[in-house]
């Protein structure tokens, strides 16, 4: 019903305006709300999986004809969407704009911050700041985005994004581990993913704003700043579980060139060479990274250009890490996706 031809086309084309956009995308979030446990858990029965090719084949549409629905609610529709719906997620986040030539990702030496688009700040329609303003957390995040303080702020943002009682729920997935056989459908997780989707784009926005400023001075410190430090003390003080979340959230916003999609696959790129000595966190960025590039076309620009500029630039290394040569068979599966995101006429140099 909702994908009906008599009623999502009017519903979208309302008044000639966006109108109907936010009903529309109410009903889609509520669509993938009730699939999040079947999807989690990757047990879908018959009418389930008839269920989830309508639900592909209703976001194909919009992705044809109605690009720019699917480029306003991207974070409302990521926000409710399992981590292992990878390609459910490619489809939303590979919208972009009808307007918009896209740049061919695979050009050779490709300036992507010389782009006219990369100034551009993307709409957003989803409401994402309301989940911060609890516990006063967004008051706390704004005088430390603001005064850089107090400190405690930072050592405790950690213990700020579980969930109430996630100590007793790791206790639960500890037994439940153990005594089944299918993980994910016994698995409960400890931390509020909403929250965490909505830091990252905050925080985001923010350092994009920021660096507007800083532009229009005559300086443009994109690493050393506030919400750098914010993203660098998140990948390292999480545990493996919150950063493939925080990780994910950002990988979330590599979508069609602006400002966000910039911003991101810098972010994405700096925490990868500055993790020295902490070979987890770039193994955690490759895998967020590969596992959306190995799924079915499409694929959002930004994921192909944050990758491809991992695997092309020598500051990177990244083909000698120990991640990627432990095993033959693992070597072969990048190597064939590196010639995938690769032109043809490129060679990869390990």
């Amino acid at each position: 019903l909702v994908s009906h031809r008599s009623f999502m086309p009017k519903l979208l084309l309302l008044s000639k305006s966006t109108k109907g956009w936010p009903q529309f995308q109410q009903l889609l979030v509520e669509l993938f709300k009730f699939l999040e446990p079947f999807l989690r858990t990757a047990e879908l029965n018959e009418p389930i999986r008839l269920m989830y090719k309508g639900t592909l084949r209703v976001l194909l549409v919009l992705l044809h004809d109605f690009p720019e629905f699917l480029c306003d609610y991207h974070f409302s529709f990521c926000d409710v969407i399992p981590t292992t719906c990878i390609q459910l997620r490619n489809l939303i986040l590979s919208a972009f704009p009808r307007k918009m030539r896209l740049p061919d990702p695979f050009t050779p030496n490709l300036k992507v911050d010389l782009l006219p688009e990369i100034t551009q700040l993307p709409r957003i329609r989803s409401e994402f700041i309301q989940i911060l303003t609890l516990n006063n957390f967004k008051s706390e995040l704004d005088m430390y985005l603001t005064t850089s303080s107090p400190a405690s702020f930072i050592l405790s943002l950690r213990q700020k994004l579980l969930l109430p009682n996630a100590d007793s729920k790791k206790d639960s997935n500890s037994s439940s581990t153990s005594s089944s056989n299918n993980s994910a459908a016994s698995f409960i997780p400890k931390y509020n993913v909403p929250l965490i989707n909505a830091l990252v784009l905050y925080v985001g926005n923010h350092a994009v704003e920021q660096i507007k400023t800083n532009t229009a001075q005559g300086s443009n410190p994109i690493t050393q700043s506030t919400p750098m430090e914010i993203f660098q003390s998140l990948a390292v003080d999480l545990d493996t579980e919150g950063r493939y979340l925080f990780l994910n959230a950002i990988a979330n916003q590599l979508r069609y060139p602006n400002a966000h999609t910039h911003y991101f696959s810098c972010v994405l790129l700096y925490l990868f060479a500055e993790a020295a000595n902490q070979v987890y966190i770039k193994e955690q960025i490759t895998r967020v990274l590969l596992e959306r590039l190995i799924t079915n076309r499409p694929h959002p620009w930004g994921l192909l250009i944050t990758f491809i500029e991992l695997i092309k630039n020598k500051r990177y290394d990244f083909w000698k890490h120990s991640f990627i040569t432990c095993a033959s068979e693992i070597e072969r599966l990048f190597v064939s996706v590196a010639r995938s995101c690769m032109p043809k006429s490129s060679t990869i140099n390990k």
